[in-house]
């Protein structure tokens, strides 16, 4: 995997090995990163199921100020680390070793500026998310990737993007 664009664009980074963690493609990365790049400038970013850490470390290579990437798995945690040492980023970052949806659904309105959230298919965590944010929303954008067959709730102002079997769904803090 690399980083597409920004400070640290062409650098590669590690990726978990095995099948437990699914790593976002670079194209999937790169229309998910042209949407939210107005968000980003000095931005606090939140990565959840943050695997290898690739969302939150494009974020941070194109202009956001700081990250927090959230993910419970050992080895993508160990992963994630050597990629933040990897690019000299663990000053404008925090790992915390937690399940994502409970992180998400303590944190107060407004947190983040944008939060990024790549939860495996198909368990229903696109749905968990996105009905946490309902409840409190937790960043100005929550952008969900997630696959076309799971339900994620329609909320006001959602819009979502299909490239072949990945979604990314888009929702905007209430005004």
């Amino acid at each position: 995997m690399r980083i597409v664009a920004g400070e640290w664009g062409g650098r590669r980074i590690a990726a978990p090995p095995g099948r437990a963690t699914r790593p976002t493609t670079d194209r999937v990365r790169e229309a998910w990163m042209s949407v939210v790049a107005p968000y980003l400038p000095g931005a606090r970013v939140l990565d959840l199921f943050a695997g290898s850490g690739a969302l939150g470390l494009e974020a941070l290579s194109r202009g956001a100020e700081h990250a927090v990437f959230v993910e419970q798995a050992p080895a993508a945690l160990t992963i994630l680390r050597a990629n933040l040492t990897t690019l000299a980023a663990d000053d404008r970052a925090e790992v915390v070793r937690m399940d994502a949806v409970k992180y998400a659904s303590g944190l107060q309105a407004d947190a983040f500026d944008v939060a990024f959230a790549d939860p495996p298919y198909g368990q229903g965590f696109a749905q968990a998310l996105a009905e946490a944010f309902a409840r409190t929303p937790f960043a100005g954008l929550l952008c969900i990737e997630h696959g076309r067959d799971d339900a994620v709730p329609d909320l006001p102002g959602a819009r979502t993007r299909r490239y072949g079997d990945t979604c990314l769904t888009f929702i905007p803090a209430p005004e």
